[in-house]
């Protein structure tokens, strides 16, 4: 079964997103399953994880209400306050929902670069695993030293980086990016999201060797076994449409053998989210 790992739905509210500034314009709009599920049907994609773009329950809510409504949504990772001191009630009352898989905070936009190595957020971020669920790690690349101290803080938990930590792809940064990936990977329960590429490449004229450098690094660091396809949909129509994005991925892993691609569109996230691998 090929899964998209990761990936959003919206009904649009301007006070709400207003991180979706003029710029991107094309996704102040609903952004819903019926819409989704068609493309990814047409890029011969079966199912996928729904990801939060909003931090509060009733996100949560939402994304479990869409996904009790269509099967195609094997999992959820949504949003809790992982500094309250009720999470374990919290945690357990969420434990009764199959369909969600794990939690992610929207780290990238805290003004406090160490925000990761807060007390109370570790401590919540730990309480995750005694529970069965994962952390989806939201970073800049320069945020990557202080996510190594907080993966080596940790002791169980499942974590996977979205979005390749959002490498400067459009300025061709690579150097201080590759160190950071590599120290993470050593990491043997963090994986990697190959999702989100386009958009940190140059949105009108990207092309699949303008994410090669980047996609060499992370193959290299995680190995077949720690990588899953992400589409970032709808965020990455502000870059390239739905089949570009997996298509991408295709070209580069175009000389892989099918088991390991099977493990990259779809396996992988099974395995880490704990996922049917049929619907």
């Amino acid at each position: 079964m090929r899964i998209d790992s990761h990936q959003h739905f919206w009904r649009y509210n301007p006070q709400r997103d207003g991180w979706i500034t003029d710029e991107m314009a094309a996704l102040k709009r609903d952004c819903l399953p019926e819409e989704l599920l068609a493309t990814m049907r047409a890029s011969g994609v079966d199912a996928c994880v729904a990801v939060q773009a909003d931090q509060s329950e009733a996100e949560t809510r939402f994304l479990l209400d869409l996904a009790a409504r269509h099967r195609e949504i094997v999992g959820v990772v949504g949003w809790v306050d992982l500094r309250d001191p009720e999470l374990e009630t919290r945690l357990a009352e969420y434990a009764r929902y199959p369909k969600l898989r794990g939690f992610r905070h929207i780290v990238q936009a805290e003004p406090d670069d160490r925000f990761l190595l807060r007390q109370d957020f570790l401590q919540g971020v730990e309480r995750l695993a005694s529970f069965g669920f994962t952390y989806d790690v939201l970073i800049y690349a320069r945020h990557l030293h202080v996510a190594n101290e907080f993966v080596l803080r940790l002791s169980e938990p499942k974590l996977v980086v979205d979005h390749l930590a959002k490498p400067a792809i459009k300025d061709k940064e690579l150097s201080t990016w590759t160190q950071g990936m590599r120290m993470l990977a050593r990491n043997r329960n963090v994986y990697c999201k190959l999702s989100g590429m386009v958009t940190e490449a140059n949105w009108a004229n990207w092309k699949v060797s303008d994410l090669k450098p980047y996609l060499d690094v992370v193959f290299e660091a995680f190995g077949i076994d720690r990588l899953m396809f992400g589409s970032d949909w709808p965020v990455c129509l502000l870059a390239a449409s739905y089949a570009q994005v997996k298509g991408a991925i295709e070209e580069y892993m175009r000389d892989f053998n099918v088991v390991d691609k099977d493990k990259v569109f779809g396996l992988n996230a099974a395995h880490f989210y704990g996922l049917p691998t049929e619907l």
